[in-house]
Protein backbone atom coordinates (compact mmCIF):
# COMPACT_ATOMS: atom_id res chain seq x y z
CA UNK A 1 0.00 0.00 0.00
CA UNK A 2 1.33 3.47 -1.13
CA UNK A 3 0.78 6.67 0.87
CA UNK A 4 -1.27 7.68 -1.16
CA UNK A 5 -3.72 4.64 -1.19
CA UNK A 6 -3.62 5.55 3.25
CA UNK A 7 -4.44 8.69 2.90
CA UNK A 8 -6.82 8.25 0.36
CA UNK A 9 -8.72 5.11 2.11
CA UNK A 10 -8.11 6.59 4.97
CA UNK A 11 -9.58 10.13 4.52
CA UNK A 12 -12.95 8.46 3.13
CA UNK A 13 -13.37 6.29 6.54
CA UNK A 14 -13.19 9.53 8.41
CA UNK A 15 -15.34 11.00 6.02
CA UNK A 16 -17.76 8.52 6.86
CA UNK A 17 -17.56 8.35 10.78
CA UNK A 18 -17.36 11.82 10.83
CA UNK A 19 -20.67 11.60 9.40
CA UNK A 20 -22.83 9.08 11.57
CA UNK A 21 -21.03 9.82 14.10
CA UNK A 22 -23.54 12.43 15.55
CA UNK A 23 -26.38 10.94 14.64
CA UNK A 24 -25.11 7.72 15.65
CA UNK A 25 -24.98 9.45 19.78
CA UNK A 26 -28.78 10.37 18.88
CA UNK A 27 -29.63 7.04 17.95
CA UNK A 28 -27.70 5.39 22.08
CA UNK A 29 -29.70 8.26 24.19
CA UNK A 30 -32.51 7.58 21.67
CA UNK A 31 -32.32 3.70 22.67
CA UNK A 32 -31.49 3.88 26.20
CA UNK A 33 -33.34 4.98 29.11
CA UNK A 34 -31.21 6.87 30.87
CA UNK A 35 -27.41 8.70 30.57
CA UNK A 36 -25.96 5.69 32.56
CA UNK A 37 -26.76 3.46 29.33
CA UNK A 38 -25.33 5.63 27.17
CA UNK A 39 -22.07 6.37 29.02
CA UNK A 40 -21.80 2.31 29.45
CA UNK A 41 -22.27 1.94 25.69
CA UNK A 42 -19.62 4.35 25.45
CA UNK A 43 -17.73 2.53 28.20
CA UNK A 44 -17.91 -0.75 26.14
CA UNK A 45 -16.76 0.38 23.19
CA UNK A 46 -13.81 2.15 25.03
CA UNK A 47 -12.58 -0.63 26.91
CA UNK A 48 -12.84 -3.18 24.58
CA UNK A 49 -10.42 -1.09 22.15
CA UNK A 50 -8.07 -0.94 24.87
CA UNK A 51 -7.93 -4.32 26.02
CA UNK A 52 -7.87 -5.53 22.42
CA UNK A 53 -5.00 -3.38 21.17
CA UNK A 54 -2.31 -5.46 22.38
CA UNK A 55 -3.61 -9.04 20.66
CA UNK A 56 -4.03 -6.38 17.94
CA UNK A 57 -0.65 -5.10 17.74
CA UNK A 58 1.34 -8.83 18.06
CA UNK A 59 -1.38 -10.00 15.48
CA UNK A 60 -0.95 -7.17 13.04
CA UNK A 61 2.88 -8.25 12.61
CA UNK A 62 1.70 -11.57 10.92
CA UNK A 63 -1.23 -10.74 9.22
CA UNK A 64 -0.21 -7.21 8.28
CA UNK A 65 -1.53 -3.95 8.50
CA UNK A 66 -3.41 -3.75 5.12
CA UNK A 67 -5.48 -7.29 6.04
CA UNK A 68 -6.80 -5.08 8.94
CA UNK A 69 -7.32 -2.01 7.46
CA UNK A 70 -9.71 -4.14 5.05
CA UNK A 71 -11.13 -5.99 7.70
CA UNK A 72 -12.24 -2.71 9.22
CA UNK A 73 -13.46 -1.08 6.49
CA UNK A 74 -15.67 -4.11 5.24
CA UNK A 75 -16.78 -4.71 9.60
CA UNK A 76 -17.61 -1.09 9.48
CA UNK A 77 -20.01 -1.55 6.19
CA UNK A 78 -21.63 -4.10 7.62
CA UNK A 79 -22.12 -2.23 11.07
CA UNK A 80 -23.20 0.73 9.13
CA UNK A 81 -25.80 -1.77 7.56
CA UNK A 82 -27.16 -2.66 11.00
CA UNK A 83 -27.50 0.52 13.23
CA UNK A 84 -30.32 1.52 11.66
CA UNK A 85 -32.45 -1.58 12.93
CA UNK A 86 -31.02 -1.67 16.17
CA UNK A 87 -34.00 -1.71 18.46
CA UNK A 88 -32.34 -2.34 22.07
CA UNK A 89 -29.78 -1.26 24.14
CA UNK A 90 -28.54 -4.56 24.42
CA UNK A 91 -28.00 -5.05 20.70
CA UNK A 92 -26.43 -1.29 21.01
CA UNK A 93 -23.70 -3.20 23.44
CA UNK A 94 -22.97 -5.82 21.11
CA UNK A 95 -22.09 -3.52 18.47
CA UNK A 96 -19.96 -1.48 20.64
CA UNK A 97 -18.34 -4.43 21.68
CA UNK A 98 -17.70 -5.01 17.51
CA UNK A 99 -16.86 -1.30 16.86
CA UNK A 100 -14.84 -1.10 19.79
CA UNK A 101 -12.90 -4.67 17.95
CA UNK A 102 -12.54 -2.60 14.68
CA UNK A 103 -11.73 0.52 16.14
CA UNK A 104 -8.28 -0.84 17.41
CA UNK A 105 -7.94 -2.35 14.52
CA UNK A 106 -8.29 0.61 12.63
CA UNK A 107 -6.17 2.54 15.01
CA UNK A 108 -3.11 -0.10 14.84
CA UNK A 109 -3.16 -0.51 11.12
CA UNK A 110 -3.34 3.02 10.62
CA UNK A 111 -0.04 3.63 12.69
CA UNK A 112 1.72 0.56 11.61
CA UNK A 113 0.93 1.84 7.82
CA UNK A 114 1.97 5.36 8.41
CA UNK A 115 4.86 4.51 10.04
CA UNK A 116 5.60 2.19 6.85
CA UNK A 117 5.32 4.74 4.15
CA UNK A 118 7.06 7.59 5.61
CA UNK A 119 10.23 8.68 4.94
CA UNK A 120 12.28 8.75 7.98
CA UNK A 121 13.92 12.24 6.82
CA UNK A 122 10.26 13.78 6.95
CA UNK A 123 8.15 11.93 8.94
CA UNK A 124 6.98 14.58 10.89
CA UNK A 125 6.48 16.34 7.45
CA UNK A 126 4.45 13.74 5.82
CA UNK A 127 2.60 12.84 9.17
CA UNK A 128 1.27 16.70 9.68
CA UNK A 129 0.17 16.43 5.82
CA UNK A 130 -1.70 13.43 6.35
CA UNK A 131 -3.27 14.65 9.50
CA UNK A 132 -4.21 18.17 7.70
CA UNK A 133 -6.42 16.03 4.69
CA UNK A 134 -7.98 13.25 6.85
CA UNK A 135 -8.80 16.32 9.09
CA UNK A 136 -10.32 18.16 6.57
CA UNK A 137 -12.29 15.74 5.21
CA UNK A 138 -13.62 15.11 8.45
CA UNK A 139 -14.86 18.48 8.93
CA UNK A 140 -16.02 18.72 5.55
CA UNK A 141 -18.21 15.69 6.17
CA UNK A 142 -19.69 16.92 9.28
CA UNK A 143 -20.34 20.69 7.85
CA UNK A 144 -21.97 18.41 4.57
CA UNK A 145 -24.00 16.56 6.57
CA UNK A 146 -25.93 19.45 8.44
CA UNK A 147 -26.77 20.97 5.02
CA UNK A 148 -27.87 17.26 3.81
CA UNK A 149 -29.84 15.78 6.49
CA UNK A 150 -33.18 17.84 5.75
CA UNK A 151 -33.20 15.59 2.82
CA UNK A 152 -32.64 12.42 3.98
CA UNK A 153 -33.35 10.20 6.26
CA UNK A 154 -31.27 9.00 9.33
CA UNK A 155 -30.87 5.65 8.32
CA UNK A 156 -29.83 6.37 4.85
CA UNK A 157 -26.35 8.26 5.88
CA UNK A 158 -25.95 4.74 7.81
CA UNK A 159 -26.18 3.24 3.83
CA UNK A 160 -24.66 5.59 2.54
CA UNK A 161 -21.49 5.51 4.96
CA UNK A 162 -21.50 1.53 4.50
CA UNK A 163 -20.90 2.21 0.64
CA UNK A 164 -18.31 4.82 1.95
CA UNK A 165 -16.21 1.74 3.99
CA UNK A 166 -16.77 -0.55 0.89
CA UNK A 167 -15.30 2.25 -1.11
CA UNK A 168 -12.01 2.55 1.06
CA UNK A 169 -11.56 -0.74 1.63
CA UNK A 170 -11.63 -1.17 -2.57
CA UNK A 171 -8.41 1.57 -2.47
CA UNK A 172 -6.59 -0.69 0.43
CA UNK A 173 -7.41 -3.38 -2.10
CA UNK A 174 -5.85 -1.97 -5.21
CA UNK A 175 -2.55 -2.76 -5.90
CA UNK A 176 -0.03 -0.03 -5.69
CA UNK A 177 1.06 1.59 -8.75
CA UNK A 178 4.86 0.90 -9.21
CA UNK A 179 7.49 4.07 -8.52
CA UNK A 180 7.98 4.32 -12.34
CA UNK A 181 4.08 4.38 -13.19
CA UNK A 182 3.89 6.96 -10.51
CA UNK A 183 6.86 8.95 -11.56
CA UNK A 184 5.27 8.83 -15.55
CA UNK A 185 1.60 9.66 -14.48
CA UNK A 186 3.20 13.25 -12.12
CA UNK A 187 4.88 14.51 -14.88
Amino acid sequence: MTYKQLLHSQSLMITASSIVFPFYLLLLRNLGDSYSQFGLAYGIFALTAALSHPLIGSWSDRVGEKRLLLLYTFGMAIVMIVVPVLTTITQVYIIQIIMGLLGALQKTAEKIALSRQTDRAHTGKQVGHYHLWTSIWAALAVIATGYIIDFLTIGSLFYITSFMYVAAGVLIWQKPKTIELERHHSL
